[in-house]
């Protein structure tokens, strides 16, 4: 299952896990970062990265989370996807 950063980031974009991400799976637009489910490997190397715990594996979402994760998925099947995080 590829991980998936949620609500937790939202204004924090910390962009830790972006300097870990050995396939550069990570996009960003004005509110968060974003993990591109099609592209993600399931390593994991950034979810301890994160300094708010926003990311989790798909299958370990908290029930209150779970919201942003569809997000999280369904923002690249949009018509304004998140872009390459910036410096």
């Amino acid at each position: 299952m590829p991980y998936v950063i949620t609500d937790l980031c939202s204004d924090t974009k910390d962009r830790a896990c972006v300097s870990v991400c050995p396939v550069n799976c990570i996009y960003e637009d004005d509110a968060q970062l974003y993990i591109h489910p099609d592209e993600c490997i399931d390593c994991g190397a950034c979810e301890p990265e994160c300094p708010v715990s926003a990311i989790f594996s798909d299958d370990t979402v908290p029930p209150e989370r779970e919201t942003s994760a569809r997000l999280n998925r369904e923002i690249f099947e949009s018509a304004t996807p998140p872009g390459p995080p910036r410096q």
